[in-house]
């Protein structure tokens, strides 16, 4: 005899579900109280599958709830449902999976797919073999409600399908693709998204029918439903992605269709459509077939940039003054802390290799969703970056006519094209620049807030060139017309002007010296009159400037113009809000750069960053104690602590010294370099590096218990976290000395592994040869005997980083080694020569070991043979040699 409900139950039950619709939020609560107080009885789960799929006379919302509550069940508590109503709620769903409402068999594929995440698919051999079945029906409702149920399986379990040893795919792939050609367009529609899920996988059931999938999609091509033609587009974006190969032979009809598909006129399916240039554009033959249809692509990105009349209400683009009007929390987007990371400084024309995260086309934010104009920016971007000059002939005919159109939104999409082309154009525009950047000035003070928005961004995208001219020039009005948006009345426009700023700023770096003050009073003034969510912008631009002109903040009328209003807001915020953390950030920059400046407010500030650490720590042992009454703490508060103790560290150097005495930072310090969060160590080991050389009396006590630590963690799999250990380590290094020398052996061989893997980032590379050269330096006699092993890579890592503290000592050790070992670096001879004569200005000591050195091995080879030896240098490193050592 199946389950069957009890009437008094029943009724319970549909009462709280029409309780649970009520606006009221007291009624929500109640309700929400009783469905806990009801998941007690195991068989409230049976009701609620039968409310769904049984009560027919009840309104669809209704017993629709009722699922999405079950739902809701199944994810949290689904191990401990007895067998018997697991076995229930599989079977009504699989009884009523072709429900003629289209809410309930949406809702029934929803509960099917998350038993299946929860419960494994082998444990419900049937439910395959089921819906393939309920696909043959003639009853649409079956069919479609089966289809549903499967697209979310295939989206939700891809990979368990896959893998399942009965290779369900082989069978329902084929079966999928017959339904491409169906006659409703639903259905053809979950047909697609079906096959579209074991794409990016490149899952072998899908590669075997890779043609025929190919064929049917082109049928479709031309399909009148919107849904198909999206799901078309998205496959074809895919494909490039994972079978270019096969997309080759029609690519031409392809690059037309998808041309005529990026001007639809359903915005979602233009905006699927216009992925597909994104993708190709990462392709090697982008150039090669694109070249042909160029001149055509680029007006169609050009007016897919235009804000759409729906943007404009969304973004309120009629409001034009804003800045009273308090944020919604809701649109203050998570910030994502950078963790301190310990990275050497290149010699000119040497890239450093790090990539920009500023993407640029999320100039607003607050509709930070993924849109048509911003997808069509990102594409003209990149295609700018393939095609370079070439595409200027097109492109610049179209700006004329657009930067200067008396419609503003015209006019903007403009400024927006210009901004868009800046990387990969830059060469070809920089004849205009002269004309564009004053006449972009001017636009700065438009009246619509969206053209002064979308000019700041596009000037920031030219500020290396606007830098790099006489400041009279560009410069200086562009940095006056910046700082009068920092103050503008619009929020939007407050924030693309911070933005922008902190971009200037990253690249005049201390060319901003002599407006320092001007600059402070704009950014200072900002403080009173900014809503939340610029504030922590703000934070931004000032560590960004702090960081950019450095120690030239250390005057007594800049630190009493910025810090005042700091301090304030760190008075104000609680330990457990959010915002401290640019905040802490911007204090870390300001700290490093004011150095002695700071001592006024170190005291509290450094008390605080430990006692949020220690926080931190209780309430991890808390919940790790007892889990069911404690919940685990956010540990960006204790990253961020550590990276403002460091900054704090690396600007007072040694006057930290009785901060440190009087506090229990190294015993937090041991338990936070133990954490199993990367980015906590990562933090740890930073600021045991900066406390090694601000105050080592307090650190040396603690070596014993740490360096096994900074050992476990040379682990290239975590690049930051080894990074900053192997930092650290050199630093411990110079100050231990020769007391360095029984820890040796539990770093050195880690250290040589590191530089010699394949593929190893150069920071990590870099770091690791200063301190191979520093433990060298220290005990030359433990790791002279392993020269051989890492001379040639040693000297390749670190011939681009330029003259510092860090390489004088890296180069001194390994002089050392070489006396130790001469016999070390002779086959790689050749490699050290080069790097020698990367100094630009060594010591006078050291040049006389490198001279020591240089003549040593050419008189222990004679004349003849030196001379054979330095025919294969290059030119220019024999002449420096012979200008520097005389050889």
């Amino acid at each position: 005899m199946a389950w069957q409900p009890q009437e008094n139950g029943l009724r319970q039950i549909l009462q709280l579900l029409k309780e649970s619709q009520s606006p009221d939020t007291a009624t929500q609560r109640s309700v929400q109280l009783k469905l806990e107080e009801l998941n007690k009885y195991p068989d409230f789960n049976n009701y609620l599958i039968f409310v769904l799929t049984k009560l027919k006379n009840e309104d669809d919302p209704t017993r629709s709830l009722s699922g999405l509550i079950l739902k809701n069940n199944v994810r949290a508590h689904f191990e401990k449902f007895p067998q018997e109503v697991t076995s229930f709620i599989k079977q009504e769903c699989l009884n009523s999976i072709g429900d003629p409402s289209p809410l309930i068999r949406a809702t029934i594929g929803i509960l099917v797919t998350t038993v299946v995440a929860k419960g494994d698919l082998r444990n419900w051999p049937e439910l395959l073999p089921s819906l393939c079945q309920c696909l043959e029906s003639d009853d649409y409702s079956m069919c479609e409600g089966a289809f549903g149920a499967l697209q979310k399986i295939c989206e939700d379990s891809a990979e368990a399908l896959d893998s399942d040893s009965n290779r369900p795919l082989n069978i329902l792939i084929p079966k999928f693709l017959l339904f491409f050609k169906n006659s409703s367009p639903k259905i053809r529609s979950h047909a697609i998204a079906c096959v579209n899920q074991f794409i990016i996988s490149r899952t072998q059931a899908l590669m075997v029918h890779i043609d025929a999938f190919i064929e049917n999609l082109f049928f479709l091509a031309t399909d009148e439903d919107t849904e198909v033609r999206k799901n078309v587009c998205r496959a074809l974006v895919m494909l490039v992605e994972v079978r270019i190969d096969r997309l080759i032979p029609h690519i031409n009809s392809i690059i037309e269709y998808m041309m005529l598909r990026t001007q639809d006129d359903d915005d979602s399916v233009a905006l699927e459509a216009c992925e597909f240039w994104l993708s190709l554009a990462e392709q090697s033959i982008c150039k090669d077939v694109l070249a042909p249809h160029i001149n055509r692509l680029i007006p169609i990105l050009v007016k897919g940039m235009k804000y759409s009349e729906i943007d404009i209400i969304l973004l309120k683009g009629d409001v034009e003054e804003d800045e009273m009007v308090p944020d919604k929390e809701s649109d203050i987007k998570p910030r994502f802390h950078k963790t301190r990371s310990h990275t050497q400084k290149h010699v000119e024309g040497e890239e450093d290799g790090e990539v920009s995260d500023d993407d640029g086309f999320d100039d607003e934010e607050s509709l930070s969703d993924w849109n048509l104009r911003k997808c069509s920016a990102a594409a003209l971007d990149v295609l700018a970056n393939v095609f370079r000059e070439d595409v200027l002939p097109v492109l610049l005919p179209i700006l004329k006519e657009t930067l200067f159109h008396s419609d503003w939104e015209i006019k903007e999409s403009g400024i927006l094209v210009l901004g868009a082309i800046a990387e990969g154009c830059m060469n070809g525009m920089v004849p205009h620049l002269p004309e564009l950047i004053p006449y972009l000035i001017n636009c700065l003070s438009d009246k619509k807030a969206l053209v002064r928005s979308i000019t700041c961004w596009t000037l920031s995208r030219y500020a290396h060139w606007v830098v790099g001219q006489p400041h009279d020039l560009y410069l200086k009005p562009l940095m006056e017309e910046l700082l009068k948006r920092v103050l503008d009345a619009n929020k939007r426009v407050q924030e693309a002007a911070c933005s922008a700023f902190a971009t200037l700023e990253e690249e005049a770096c201390t060319e901003l010296v002599p407006y320092l003050g001007f600059i402070l009073e704009t950014l200072v003034y900002a403080f009173n009159k900014y809503q939340h969510k610029n504030l922590l912008i703000l934070y931004d631009a000032i560590g960004t400037l702090a960081d950019s002109v450095g120690h030239h903040l250390n005057k007594p009328e800049y630190v009493n113009l910025l810090m005042p209003p700091l301090i304030q807001k760190w008075n104000i915020l609680r330990d457990e809000d959010k915002d401290l953390f640019p905040l802490l950030e911007c204090l870390s920059s300001v700290a490093t750069a004011l150095q002695s400046g700071f001592l006024p407010y170190c005291e509290p500030v450094y008390r605080r960053c430990v006692s949020l650490v220690e926080q931190t720590l209780n309430q991890n042992f808390a919940n790790l104690q007892n889990p069911e009454q404690y919940d685990p703490p956010d540990k960006d508060f204790m990253i961020v602590a550590l990276d403002l103790l460091s900054g704090l560290a690396e600007g007072l150097e040694h006057h930290i010294d009785g901060l440190v005495s009087n506090s229990n930072i190294l015993k937090l310090l041991y338990q936070c370099m133990q954490d199993p969060m990367p980015e906590v160590r990562q933090s740890s080991f930073a600021l045991l590096g900066d406390l090694t050389k601000a105050c080592f009396q307090h650190v040396r006590s603690c070596i014993g218990d740490f360096m096994p630590i900074l050992g476990n963690n040379l682990n290239p799999e975590y690049i930051s976290v080894c990074n900053n250990a192997t930092w650290a380590i050199g630093e411990i290094s110079i100050k231990m000395g020769q007391d360095m020398k029984p820890y040796v052996t539990q770093v050195l061989p880690q250290l040589i592994e590191i530089i010699n893997r394949p593929n190893t980032p150069k920071t990590l590379l870099e770091n690791t040869a200063i301190t191979i050269g520093r433990l060298g330096l220290v005990c030359p006699q433990e790791v002279a005997p392993m020269l051989q092993q890492f001379i040639r890579q040693w000297c390749t890592s670190l011939r681009n980083i330029r003259d510092n503290e860090e390489k004088d000592s890296a180069f001194r050790g390994v002089c050392h080694m070489i006396s130790v070992n001469p016999g070390g670096v002779v086959q790689d001879f050749i490699f050290f020569c080069d790097a020698i004569a990367s100094w630009m200005h060594p010591k006078q000591d050291l040049k006389e070991m490198f001279y020591k050195i240089l003549h040593g091995f050419k008189d222990q080879v004679g004349e003849e043979n030196w001379n054979k030896f330095s025919d294969q240098f290059p030119q220019p490193l024999r002449e420096r040699l012979n200008i520097h050592y005389g050889i």
